[in-house]
């Protein structure tokens, strides 16, 4: 079975790349766990943070947005001495923040999902690459999704984050045509 080369690296990218990577995501919790995902994952492999998914998952309550907004300065100083996240200050306050501005957002647009989906028109782009080099790191919409998410006070969302966001929640689908998961991600919406 031929699948992307990024996931034969080891069984936990395997079975993401298998049942998550380029599906559609719709749900604002997940969405947003997947955001902060990214964020935590710059300057680091994605191994890392799926190997930390869990941890993030109880560090972060779920990443329950109406939980999230709550943790206070002394809740970073314990999440800074958690070794089951990526111990980053910075990175760990931006889920705080990122949190308040995704409750802004729902506000104003009814859903999260609703203003990011907005950067591919509400519909995954398909793309048709037949090698890894031939897939790009940014986009413009990975630019006017990173530019937006900054000028809402978003932290850790460069175009790069963005666009790897985008392959993660199924906003793109950047299987490689010969992938197994190809003809099946591009089906779903």
């Amino acid at each position: 079975m031929r699948r992307c080369d990024w996931a034969n690296g080891s069984d936990i990218d395997a079975k993401y790349h298998d049942t998550e990577w380029g599906v559609p995501v719709h749900d604002d919790r997940k969405l947003f766990e997947m955001l902060c995902l990214e964020g935590a994952q710059a300057g680091l492999s994605w191994t890392t943070i799926l190997r930390k998914r869990d941890g993030y998952l109880g560090a972060f309550q779920n990443f329950e947005l109406d939980k999230v907004v709550t943790l206070t300065d002394a809740d970073v100083e314990t999440l800074v001495q958690n070794p089951d996240i990526v111990r980053h200050r910075l990175k760990i306050q931006s889920v705080i923040g990122n949190a308040k501005a995704v409750i802004e957002i729902q506000s104003e647009f009814g859903s999260f999902d609703a203003f990011i989906w907005s950067f591919v028109g509400g519909k995954p782009i398909i793309n048709q690459w037949k090698k890894t080099e031939d897939v790009p790191t940014t986009t413009a919409e990975s630019d006017a999704m990173s530019k937006a998410l900054k000028k809402r006070g978003f932290k850790f969302v460069g175009s790069t984050i963005c666009y790897a966001y985008m392959q993660g929640v199924g906003m793109v689908n950047d299987h490689l045509v010969d992938c197994f998961r190809y003809k099946e991600v591009c089906g779903l919406k």
